[in-house]
């Protein structure tokens, strides 16, 4: 599998023009067609943040947040979903260890008081 294949699993649902995923892509440090290596942490991290700056740039988009009727039933909250997705893609980033080292098994936590 690809990066760019494993990018349309995450934003699977949002047909967006291969060039146009291939420019996410490579602004996060990925190059489209290599292989995805599904152990790597920073792979991982560059494909949420691309997924994260996909849906930002969806939310963007003010004509998509209208609510529509289909067949005598309103679909509505697109925004509320969209945000609410962009908030835990921000929260996963935060939590993903950036490297690919296996010699930090844990999470560190430090707190300055000043």
């Amino acid at each position: 599998m690809t990066i760019i294949e494993r990018l349309k699993m995450e934003t699977k649902g949002f047909n967006y023009p291969d060039e146009e995923l291939s420019v996410y892509l490579q602004e996060n440090g990925l190059d489209p067609h290599a292989e995805y290596i599904p152990t790597s942490n920073a792979n991982k991290k560059a494909i949420y943040a691309t997924a994260l700056a996909l849906l930002e740039s969806l939310a963007n988009q003010p004509q998509l947040f209208k609510d529509y009727k289909f067949d005598d039933e309103t679909v509505s909250g697109f925004g509320d979903r969209i945000q609410s997705r962009i908030d835990q893609l921000s929260r996963s980033l935060r939590m993903m260890s950036a490297s690919d080292d296996s010699s930090s098994n844990g999470s560190t936590f430090m707190l300055f008081n000043s």
